[in-house]
């Protein structure tokens, strides 16, 4: 907003920054809620409440997660899991938005409108089919069951935002591979898969942070550590009664379970931001 009277640029400005930090605090409180609450002592939780910062900082919910229960192997179940769902549905993925985006066949848009289909079904309505399917194919309680369960909702992601991507590419690029004599194959994956890194990378992040956080499908397919992931885990947190919750305990595991996605992010935040504008605006 321009105008020449200062008292209404003044004001403008500062109802930008108002809105700026209530929408930080909106965002930042309950993860420093969540870390403060992880380093106050169990005994101390209720009385100090209320307070901004503990009154003396302690690990002993962060040990309490580790000793009370096999969460290291809850840690790993879920990125075994998430790392292969991303794997599988970005290779899928990637050939299929291949066709998808440069070939021309009967069915293509009935096909891009199934796939859109199906991402939006909610997953408690392929919950009964999905279990069904899982316990024929003897992966109940199994990482690769849940691998299976997860391209549900992580395949249509990535086969829509990377044909949308693969589409912007330049068709010339494809041509001088031809002209050379190579393969389709040998175009997606030396020619095209280089210039399609930021996108890949964002479209896996995604994916892997909704494989990383799902809860349903794992609560419902896992019946043990063998295979339980770190969101159900943290759910079946119990005290030392039935009337006592874990809150402390609780918010140390979801400050442990943050962390690998707040760290993925500011490692892979470039290909980030190129990969969500690429294909925004053609060139």
């Amino acid at each position: 907003m321009n105008s020449k009277n200062p008292a209404v640029r003044t004001l403008v400005t500062a109802l930008f920054w108002i809105a700026v930090v209530v929408i930080l605090f909106y965002v930042l409180f309950p993860f420093y809620w969540a870390l403060k609450t992880s380093f106050t002592s169990p005994a101390r939780l209720s009385a100090e409440a209320l307070q901004w910062v503990p009154s003396q900082l302690t690990w002993e919910n962060y040990r309490m997660v580790f000793s009370g229960q096999p969460f290291g192997r809850n840690l790993m179940n879920s990125l075994v899991v998430a790392s292969g769902t991303v794997l599988l549905s970005l290779l899928l993925s990637l050939l299929a938005a291949y066709a998808l985006g440069k070939f021309r066949f009967k069915g293509k848009s009935v096909l891009m409108y199934l796939i859109l289909g199906v991402s939006v079904f909610p997953q408690i309505a392929v919950l009964g089919g999905m279990y069904t399917t899982i316990r024929a194919l003897g992966l109940y309680n199994n990482v690769f069951g849940l691998m299976l369960s997860y391209m549900i909702f992580t395949l249509p992601f990535t086969v829509w935002t990377l044909t949308s991507f693969v589409r912007e590419i330049p068709t010339e690029l494809e041509e001088a591979a031809y002209v050379d004599g190579a393969s389709p194959l040998t175009t997606l994956f030396k020619v095209l898969l280089p210039v399609m890194t930021p996108a890949l990378v964002t479209t896996g992040l995604l994916a892997f942070i909704n494989a990383w956080n799902e809860f349903l499908f794992a609560l419902t397919f896992t019946s043990s550590n063998a295979a339980k992931t770190v969101p159900v885990a943290i759910g079946q947190f119990s005290g030392a009664s039935q009337y006592e919750n874990p809150f402390g305990q609780i918010m140390a595991a979801s400050v442990i379970v943050t962390i690998p996605l707040i760290v993925l992010v500011l490692v892979f935040q470039r290909n980030i931001v190129s990969g969500l504008t690429a294909g925004a605006v053609k060139g």
